[in-house]
């Protein structure tokens, strides 16, 4: 039953959109969530044989107390297959199995976790991690769904950072503030593309200061997502109704990003800078000569350009239509012209001649030269402007072209954040400089706070969240479930965590290590607890079905991601090259049809076969194959994706493209090594064919029935193709004589069970 106190607190939101927050026994801050992070003792180890480290103790203590057993630790290849799917997101490959096999040390395990880690496919794996947290995209959203580009430069950075074991608290200032670090780097401003993963907005119509607010919400809202494990959203309109976080305190977190910018900044690739300094001589002189006929009048007409379009947009209710829609366009359309931040072109203008750099007045020209003819027709048809924007744009496009990313900057006037009563940017109410939730440590700054204060607020030794959100994140990953079930919310409404002493003796070694994500991960994984069998066991079934206590390892699913990867690794067929810009592998024409304008054109050769990670992400038709296997709604941050089981994912693993295609190359393999056997030790036999295949899949050898099952589907599949040999030219994409594509379409129907099983695409 509820309360008088929560009832009053929905009758308050009800009818007056606002909610005084409900008091917390003990006040606010007894919330386990908000008491600072120490370092618990160790209990006493029940199993001192079974132990491997601290975190062995903590969970054998919860389970004594339970009366329950911890799992035996799982076989060799089990643990091989485990590890690299976790901390690389690929499996091992058949090499590695035999080399880790013929490895009998005690040391072993430990230079395994110590190869994978050091593996540039590290990198890779733990980027779609956080990439999910900053609802990364390679596309605008909303309707029109515009195109980014640039947008895989932000998740290069990340993939880097994680590979060189950025420390997880410089990880964090780079990114929301990398732009206002001292002498700040090119690779640190491209940090701040994490913040620029929020959707815009450029259909026509579109209010512009409607859908920046709505862009500066999703970014301190964000703040609470990724590092604070709290729902700061729910503040937007009034105070929260369940945490200690008002209104007000929301629009202090607002007020750091609302003094940003969205910019893309030069950041060039390889040679492209040199390249393109040596040809930009030659583009300015003929530029200059064929400007200087006409370059008072352009000069005098975009002025007056400018001038009226300013008028229109300070002063909207008396303005031109006309006009007003030329501002519109100037900041939708702008990035789309030029790569650019969206309402880039509007802070140019906006920022006086004299203070503009030569590239800004450069690009602004180009732009009122494409699209300026209304500010007068006539002399703009006498000048000839147009033909004259043609010649440029022609020779602009000659130029080498230099590597732009999306980033942030400050603006240089700064903003006034008001509180937004009821949400609405139109009703503003009182003054919110920048500042955190009172209800956690004070921030501490003299004078007016900026976004770099507030990144390192985030990763302060006496901040209670940011590592316990962080480390349960981590654990997520590695067995299925948080220690903290709910890891978006950390809140009241949030589950307490089944383990507390262990959530805060492993966000204290995290803070210790110097904030180390890898040391991190090696204390999990050399634990016992991480290195139990994932079988289940008929007692727990009633008294722990979730795992909650960590009697066994969880069995899970592999990512959207991970079960593409997965067939390529195995079929051979994967491009192991470690970033670069998007691809789009194949999918049916109805998937891509249903965004708006944007054609999808599969990539050819090497990238059609690129890791998931590198795969264009459409916000309005992601897709196919990772929709199907749960990849997470672009258009907002995910902090732990769902695991379904559907029908409709057999039917893609059995045909889509690209697993049919994998299927096809992983039975060349299998024919190719019993062609290697004949030259070397005169033949194969099925059985030994099967046997490499299977262990090509799963790592492990198949048991004596799986091998006769197998082998039995395998002689039927050779029949039917028998009797119907143009089926299995059909199979092998019409290639071969139907008389010697029996045996070939066979093995790929063979391979194809395989890749289907659930063994190959479940983490054990």
């Amino acid at each position: 039953m509820f309360g008088c106190e929560a009832i009053l607190v929905c009758v308050v939101a009800l009818c007056l959109g606002v909610a005084p927050i409900p008091p917390a026994p003990g006040g606010a801050a007894a919330h386990w969530a908000f008491q600072a992070i120490g370092r618990p003792e160790v209990p006493p180890a029940a199993a001192v044989s079974w132990v491997r480290n601290p975190i062995d103790t903590f969970v054998l203590a919860r389970l004594v107390r339970e009366g329950i057993q911890p799992s035996p630790e799982a076989d060799g290849v089990t643990l091989l297959r485990r590890l690299s799917i976790d901390l690389i997101g690929l499996p091992p490959t058949l090499e590695e199995v035999d080399a880790f096999r013929g490895e009998e040390d005690k040391e072993a395990y430990g230079r395994l976790v110590d190869r994978l880690l050091a593996s540039p496919h590290f990198g890779e794996k733990w980027a779609r991690w956080w990439l999910d947290l900053s609802a990364y995209a390679d596309s605008d959203g909303y309707l029109s769904d515009f195109l980014r580009p640039n947008a895989w430069r932000y998740r290069q950075w990340v993939v880097d950072a994680l590979n060189a074991n950025q420390p997880f608290d410089q990880f964090t200032i780079e990114q929301l503030a990398g732009d206002l670090l001292p002498a700040a780097t090119v690779e640190q401003r491209i940090a701040t593309g994490f913040n620029r993963n929020t959707l815009s907005n450029r259909e026509g119509g579109a209010d512009l200061e409607e859908f920046r607010v709505k862009q500066i919400v999703a970014r301190a809202s964000n703040v609470g997502t990724a590092w604070l494990g709290l729902t700061l959203g729910c503040a937007e309109c009034h105070d929260h109704k369940f945490d200690p976080i008002s209104q007000r305190e929301f629009y202090g977190l607002y007020a750091f990003f609302n003094s940003a910018d969205e910019i893309n900044l030069d950041a060039p690739l390889g040679d492209e800078r040199a390249r393109y300094a040596a040809a930009r001589p030659a583009y300015e002189q003929k530029r200059a000569a064929l400007l200087a006929p006409v370059a008072q009048e352009v000069a005098s007409l975009q002025t007056e350009w400018e001038r009226r379009m300013l008028e229109a947009a300070d002063h909207p209710e008396t303005a031109d239509y006309r006009w007003a829609r030329q501002w519109e366009i100037l900041g939708l359309i702008w990035g789309q012209n030029f790569g650019e931040g969206q309402l880039e072109g509007t802070l140019i203008v906006r920022t006086p001649v004299p203070e503009r750099t030569p590239e800004q007045r450069e690009r602004l020209l180009d732009y009122f030269l494409q699209n300026g003819a209304i500010v007068n027709e006539s002399t703009w048809s006498e000048l000839k402007l147009d033909e004259l924007s043609k010649q440029l744009e022609a020779w602009k496009l000659e130029l080498p072209v230099v590597g732009r990313a999306p980033a942030l900057s400050e603006n240089a006037g700064g903003r006034t954040t008001r509180v937004h009563q009821r949400g609405d940017f139109r009703a503003p109410g009182e003054e919110a400089p920048p500042g955190t939730p009172a209800v956690l440590p004070p921030l501490g700054v003299e004078g007016r706070a900026t976004r770099l204060d507030l990144a390192r607020w985030l990763v302060r030794r006496d901040n209670p969240l940011t590592a316990r959100v962080t480390v349960n994140r981590v654990w997520q990953e590695l067995f299925g479930r948080g220690l903290v079930l709910t890891t978006e919310d950390f809140g009241a409404r949030g589950t307490p965590p089944s383990h507390p002493e262990l959530l805060d003796w492993l966000a204290a070694e995290f803070i210790d290590s110097g904030w180390d994500i890898k040391h991190l991960l090696k204390v999990i994984v050399s634990s016992a607890t991480y290195r139990q069998s994932s079988k289940r066991r008929g007692e727990l079934n009633a008294l722990d079905p979730g795992n909650v206590l960590l009697a066994r390892q969880a069995r899970v699913r592999l990512s959207a991601e991970g079960v593409r990867d997965a067939a390529l690794l195995v079929s051979g067929l994967l491009n192991p090259q470690v970033g670069g810009p998007s691809v789009r592998p194949p999918q049916p024409a109805s998937v891509s049809m249903e965004g708006f304008m944007n054609e999808w054109k599969p990539s050819e050769g090497p990238d059609r076969y690129r890791r998931g990670l590198y795969t264009w992400i459409q916000r309005t038709s992601p897709y196919g194959q990772l929709v199907t296997f749960d990849l997470p709604d672009p258009g907002r941050p995910c902090t732990r994706r769902e695991r379904s089981n559907t029908p409709l994912q057999a039917l893609n693993l059995l045909n889509d493209p690209v697993f049919v295609e994998a299927a096809q190359a992983l039975a060349e393999r299998v024919q190719a090594f019993a062609l290697e056997a004949a030259r070397e030790r005169g033949g194969a036999s099925v059985e030994q064919c099967l046997d490499y295949a299977f262990r090509r899949c799963l790592a492990r050898a198949p048991h004596a029935e799986e091998r006769a099952r197998l082998k039995q589907y395998l002689e039927q599949q050779v029949r039917l193709f028998e009797e119907v040999p143009e089926q299995a030219r059909l199979l092998l994409a019409g290639q071969g004589d139907p008389t010697t594509s029996v045996e070939p379409a066979a093995w790929t129907t063979l391979a194809s069970v395989l890749l289907n099983l659930d063994e190959f695409i479940m983490r054990e």
